[in-house]
């Protein structure tokens, strides 16, 4: 019998502190491996490894697409790869990003249920928003344990947070007990007789994160089809539920937990109205030198119609350069979640607005 020797762990906006105080804690004969994955810009560059081989005793690098699995070792997702499990070997992808991350904790986490099942300890670490609790909630399916920092503890709550919320949690300790909870865990023997079933949606979804032509273009999407829009490709999201947690998946793979589509939906408008205010600036700027062209021949009659759309175009340009400035387009603006109505814009010339 083997003990929790498979630890992943998951963690992202003050993450590499809490990393670091997790590998200062741990033994150099630690008999797990322990798979990292924590949010970097895609073109960066990680130093990760080396922070946590000057905090602890366990050798730590970036995991190199194919290498076995080795117990005391750290293996660390590199910039813009996902990290995923295999059976004695891990693998590295340039699959759809998850929650608008590559790497993304959800990937890690699955395919390490996938494989391993009771075998696997999930580790959920200070982040905002709500990535890893997906990954988290497959791991549980699959018998595996579930560690989540103390929220009061984190320096960001959102990841802790939610997982806690949408998954029945194990352990939640501060970040000073995870090293010797996960020290402990991985001398605990498992029984992996009686491993929970992988569900075919499992199965699938750690497909798409390795692009599997064969699932994306033949295989039955999982889920049902929603009435939404892929914020990355634009493409239809199928609602997936686990329990209360529900995500989004496209047809291509990139996935989306509810928290984080509203966030990149955010995003999206912001990027719109600023798109739509430069084209607003410009109408005005144009309209103002035909009008002052038309004066000058004196056509009024031309002239007067173009100040008119100047008019039109600046009031709207003033709208929504409030919205901009207010911050509106990132929150709610009332207890229903509606965003902030744009109602007050002008339509010059009587066309309605492009969605009817």
């Amino acid at each position: 019998m083997r003990g929790h020797d498979i630890i992943v762990v998951g963690a992202s906006a003050g993450g590499v502190e809490a990393l670091a105080q997790v590998a200062s804690g741990l033994p150099a004969d630690l008999p797990a491996s322990l798979f990292v994955v924590h949010h970097f810009p895609p073109h960066s560059t990680s130093v990760l490894p080396s922070i946590l081989n000057r905090a602890g005793p366990v050798p730590a690098a970036h995991a190199v697409d194919g290498e076995s699995i080795q117990p005391g070792r750290i293996y660390v997702a590199p910039p813009n790869c996902h990290l995923l499990l295999r059976d004695s070997h891990v693998h590295l992808t340039r699959g759809p990003r998850e929650n608008g991350h590559r790497p993304a904790v959800d990937p890690l986490f699955r395919t390490a249920a996938l494989a391993y099942g009771r075998r696997v300890v999930g580790v959920v670490l200070t982040g905002t928003l709500d990535d890893g609790t997906a990954g988290l909630q497959s791991v549980k399916l699959r018998g595996g344990t579930a560690v989540v920092q103390d929220p009061a503890d984190a320096m960001y709550a959102g990841m802790p947070t939610s997982a806690i919320e949408n998954v029945s949690v194990d352990y939640v300790v501060p970040l000073a007990q995870i090293a010797p909870l996960l020290t402990r865990l991985a001398q605990e023997l498992v029984d992996e007789t009686g491993d929970t079933p992988v569900s075919s949606e499992m199965e699938k979804e750690s497909e798409f994160a390795e692009l599997d032509l064969s699932v994306i273009e033949h295989e039955p999407h999982p889920g049902e089809p929603s009435t939404f829009g892929c914020p990355e490709c634009g493409g239809v999201l199928w609602e997936l539920r686990e329990g209360e947690l529900i995500r989004f998946r496209c047809r291509v793979g990139h996935a989306y937990s509810a928290d984080t589509l509203i966030a990149e939906q955010s995003e999206a408008l912001e990027a719109a109205l600023w798109t739509a205010l430069r084209a607003l600036e410009e109408k005005a700027n144009l309209a103002q030198r035909l009008s002052d062209r038309s004066r000058h021949r004196g056509s009024m009659a031309v002239a007067q119609r173009f100040s008119r759309q100047v008019a039109d175009a600046r009031e709207n340009a003033r709208v929504i350069r409030q919205v901009l400035l207010s911050g509106l387009t990132e929150e709610p603006s009332s207890s229903t979640g509606e965003l902030v109505s744009l109602e007050g814009i002008s339509h010059a010339g009587g066309r309605p607005p492009a969605d009817g």
